[in-house]
């Protein structure tokens, strides 16, 4: 079992689930989002996700998007990734998986990518442009490397791609609650629900929700059904809006919501 798989674990068998808190790496600059990562941790978030800023941002919200062309134009460059997990991992004990779209695990190499990571103490990627019958060479690196490898499922998923997703991810399914991009809203659609359970069906052990969660009352309805809550663009507000210090507050309030 993997330190994300048994993190949930541990979240589930305490009668809750898991949170999962996403920030952009770079942003508002590299210092700052190594110690908002932290933050999340030291203020019960139990998994980070640390996104890569990618020029191409297909899946994210206006919020995010803002805050990766920020990273970028203030000189972000993909080895800073690795160098703010190795410093987030040295720091505090939470798993961090990396968000990335793969073009940028492309041309950096596969397997460099992979090495480093493990180097960094990074647990795992999560490609949410990726799909898992066309990933072979990151099946392989991450085979070879234990790193988990998480893929993404959406409501309009067939049966069979589900099933794939499944069989292929390692630490979670990321289940995406709605059609579209990311972003806070003020209700989870439902068609999470049907969603995980479908997900359930196909052999999911472990499926966690994101895309839309604000609020502890969202993160606490999620975790009825679900495995993990995963929060973004309210994080990265709080981060561009008050700093790091906000980011605590805001995490401690989510957290709120894991509370068995």
């Amino acid at each position: 079992m993997s330190l994300v798989e048994s993190t949930i674990a541990a979240r589930k068998a305490a009668g809750s689930g898991a949170l999962i808190g996403y920030l952009p790496a770079g942003f508002p600059d590299l210092q700052s989002s190594i110690d908002a990562a932290v933050a999340l941790a030291e203020n019960g978030v139990d998994i980070i996700e640390l996104g890569i800023p990618y020029s191409d941002p297909v899946m994210d919200g206006l919020v995010i998007q803002h805050a990766t062309q920020q990273a970028l134009e203030g000189g972000f460059r993909l080895g800073h990734a690795f160098e703010a997990v190795a410093a987030i991992t040295s720091r505090v004990d939470a798993p961090v998986l990396v968000m990335t779209y793969f073009n940028p695990v492309f041309q950096y190499g596969v397997e460099r990518f992979a090495d480093d990571l493990v180097a960094a103490g990074g647990a795992g990627l999560i490609t949410p442009d990726l799909v898992a019958d066309e990933a072979d060479p990151w099946l392989a690196a991450s085979d070879r490397t234990g790193l988990d490898r998480v893929f993404l499922a959406a409501p309009s998923s067939s049966e069979a791609r589900l099933e794939l997703a499944v069989q292929k991810s390692r630490g979670f399914v990321y289940a995406v609650s709605t059609m579209g991009i990311t972003g806070a809203r003020a209700d989870v659609d439902t068609a999470a629900r049907g969603l995980v359970s479908r997900l359930r069906s196909a052999g999911a052990t472990s499926a966690c929700v994101g895309v839309g969660i604000s609020n502890a009352g969202q993160v606490r309805e999620v975790l009825r059904y679900a495995d993990g809550a995963i929060v973004g663009s309210a994080l990265v507000t709080a981060l561009a809006d008050g700093g790091v210090s906000a980011v605590a507050r805001t995490a401690a309030g989510l957290a709120a919501g894991t509370l068995a």
